[in-house]
């Protein structure tokens, strides 16, 4: 994956119009390509519990160098919220302490995609 649109690309057919958010995970090799994708939490219609030590405990299971983080938003609506903000802060930050570097978070909605790294968040 090689950029927000790969990302997006990528799961959107997967977990764009899911009733209740999730997140999860797509775990890279250190060349950024897939090794698989996870859903680390499974919520409600409109929010989900995520905490980094479960997030890294997938990375590091699952041998990933880098991680695209995502989740969906059932209202259809990707535009980040402040909570998913200050997720994507801490994962960063967790994610430079364990070594796994944090690629991207990507907000899926109906057909369209918010890239953390596109917004220059990341």
């Amino acid at each position: 994956l090689r950029s927000p649109a790969d990302a997006a690309a990528y799961l959107l057919p997967l977990f764009g119009a899911r009733a209740v958010e999730q997140f999860g995970l797509v775990l890279l090799d250190s060349k950024h390509r897939v090794l698989r994708t996870a859903v680390v939490t499974t919520g409600t219609l409109n929010s989900t519990i995520v905490q980094p030590r479960d997030v890294f405990r997938e990375a590091l299971l699952g041998g990933a160098a880098a991680v695209v983080a995502f989740h969906n938003h059932p209202s259809g609506d990707p535009t980040p919220s402040p909570e998913d903000a200050d997720l994507t802060r801490r994962l960063r930050a967790a994610g430079v302490l364990m070594g796994i570097d944090v690629v991207d978070h990507v907000v899926l909605g109906d057909g369209r995609y918010c890239s953390f790294r596109e917004m220059g968040q990341i």
